[in-house]
């Protein structure tokens, strides 16, 4: 059994009805809808974030109706971010396949996660689920935001760590947060503990994107090389952020001169890779990560022990220790 199927295996009959209720909400009587909607469907990721809703809504009651919806409404916003943040990206892949960008070009990419996006709040309306809606709406706002000041910063390169941080608890753990929040509040949870849930979600959604700026510096491809996609793109990430900052000023410049000038060059990307790993940002980036994990774990042992809150252990701990 895989650890996904471990994780899974408290919800896994609500995972096989959520999949049945989420393929059928996409269904739309325009052809070029459903053909596209029967790609996405077809190329699902691991949906990690259903179960942070149904986990996190077993942990403080039972799954209900509004748990579904809460999931759909949560899995509709998440694809709709990854079609549009292909398109800003200029990205034509996604989990080793074809983004919707690459296929049917950028206008129909917008439109299709605009057509997502708008299913998902139809849904909170049709169900009246007011409270989820206005967490998920927050969310949307702040992912928004977060993308803006990381497009403004890779522009002149001149990031800090605090900016970092704050970039990242709006684009990736914001919405972690909604789901650990918007789980605990579709089972009647008192605003104290969809408080505390949304705390969780925001430290292990910080933990889940530093572990994924990692990839950058030690991911290996088919040919044993880091990728450096972060560089190649001008992101300053954790590892190079903290690295540009325990060097003296000249090696600094000369590191920047490269990302600026040189990012497309695999020769200049390699260095800037080796200058990380020689100035300590691999090791620091794990520390950060880890003490974002423990705080996760930490709230999360407030609660009673039972089978959701041991899968849900299982699940933060592997968002660190994955490898894709």
């Amino acid at each position: 059994m895989s650890v996904s199927d471990t994780i899974k295996a408290p919800i896994r009959d609500e995972m096989k009805r959520f999949n049945t209720l989420f393929n059928s909400s996409l269904k739309s009587p325009v052809p070029l809808l459903n053909i596209i909607a029967n790609y996405i469907l077809r190329r699902k990721g691991k949906q990690m974030r259903p179960m942070f809703v149904f986990l996190t809504a077993k942990l403080h009651g039972e799954i209900n109706d509004s748990s579904y919806t809460a999931a759909a409404l949560i899995e509709l916003l998440h694809t709709a971010t990854l079609i549009h943040d292909d398109v800003v990206d200029d990205s034509y892949q996604r989990r080793g396949f074809f983004s919707i960008n690459a296929l049917w070009k950028s206008k129909i990419a917008v439109l299709i996660g605009d057509y997502l996006l708008a299913k998902g709040l139809l849904l909170a309306i049709e169900k009246r689920e007011f409270e989820l809606l206005n967490i998920v709406s927050e969310a949307v706002k702040e992912m928004s935001e977060g993308e803006l000041m990381q497009i403004q910063k890779s522009r002149k390169l001149n990031i800090t760590e605090k900016e970092y941080f704050e970039i990242i608890r709006k684009k990736t753990a914001t919405l972690i947060a909604a789901c650990s929040a918007s789980g605990s509040q579709s089972v009647g949870a008192d605003k104290d503990i969809v408080l505390k849930m949304k705390q969780f979600g925001e430290n292990i959604g910080v933990a889940f994107q530093i572990k994924d700026d990692l990839f950058d510096y030690q991911k290996t491809n088919i040919l044993g090389k880091p990728t450096g996609n972060d560089i190649k793109e001008k992101k300053l990430t954790l590892p190079l952020i903290h690295s540009l900052g325990n060097t003296h000023a000249s090696e600094r410049r000369r590191i920047l001169n490269l990302i600026r000038h040189h990012n497309n060059n695999s020769t200049s990307v390699m260095e800037v890779i080796e200058f990380v790993k020689r100035n300590g940002g691999i090791e620091y980036s794990i520390a950060k990560m880890n003490e974002y994990k423990g705080n996760a774990l930490k709230m999360l042992h407030q609660f009673p022990d039972n089978e959701a809150r041991n899968a849900l252990t299982d699940l933060v701990n592997f968002t660190t220790t994955r490898v894709s």
